[in-house]
């Protein structure tokens, strides 16, 4: 059955949807599935509205309502409500490895930025926070994967680390896509390096300089962008 929640976030969307925004929002992200045209801020405030009203769910619930929101969406608003879902703060707490399967699966099955880079910034960061041993080797593994969204979540995932950034992953991650002509990886190399550089320039400067016959010029540009 399907959890109230769902249909409350169905009902939502189609109350807010705008029929001339929908086709211009779809073409924007290149999407195949169709939106509703709720711009975000209106999402925002759904969220807050109807996930407020709804108790602390166990974390197996958790999970199965997210990924019946993710797995049987209509309109791409219905997957952005999943990944909000599953970012709330009150379930801090399950955002643990047992997680990881569910976050991987929405990374590889949305296959796009709007979906990965809050996945990997978020939720990966989160495990990653809290399970540092088991999520590093899983981080480099992803590093290497043929799946293009998996390596660039892998490069991603300590974006909001500041001082806690583990340079030798960070770096570990980069390393093996050096060489990848894909511009969404090159833009995440140069973006994670960006977002380091704020923390500390002298440092990115330098491996700039050193990978600089390596790294493309998409991420030197990106990297070096607030230096």
């Amino acid at each position: 059955m399907t959890h109230r929640l769902i249909k409350e976030v169905r009902a939502a969307l189609k109350e807010a949807a705008d029929p001339v925004k929908a086709p211009q929002m779809q073409a924007y992200m290149k999407s195949s599935m169709p939106y509703r045209g709720v711009s975000a801020p209106i999402q925002r405030s759904l969220w807050r509205r109807i996930f407020g009203e709804h108790p602390l769910m166990p974390e197996e619930q958790w999970r199965d309502v997210a990924l019946e929101l993710w797995r049987k969406a209509e309109y791409r608003e219905e997957r952005y409500a999943a990944v909000a879902f599953t970012d709330l703060k009150i379930y801090l707490p399950h955002r643990t490895m047992d997680a990881i399967p569910m976050f991987e699966e929405m990374i590889v099955t949305g296959a796009w930025w709007d979906f990965v880079d809050a996945l990997a910034g978020h939720h990966l960061g989160d495990v990653l926070r809290g399970y540092p041993r088991r999520m590093k080797p899983l981080m480099r593994r992803w590093s290497t994967d043929e799946h293009l969204w998996k390596r660039r979540a892998s490069i991603l995932c300590q974006l909001g680390f500041k001082r806690d950034t583990d340079l030798d992953l960070l770096y570990e991650c980069i390393e093996p896509n050096l060489g990848d002509k894909d511009f969404f990886i090159r833009k995440a190399i140069g973006w994670a390096l960006r977002q380091y550089a704020w923390t500390d320039p002298v440092e990115v400067k330098s491996y700039v300089k050193s990978h600089r016959h390596r790294l493309s010029p998409l991420s030197i540009r990106e990297a070096m962008k607030n230096i």
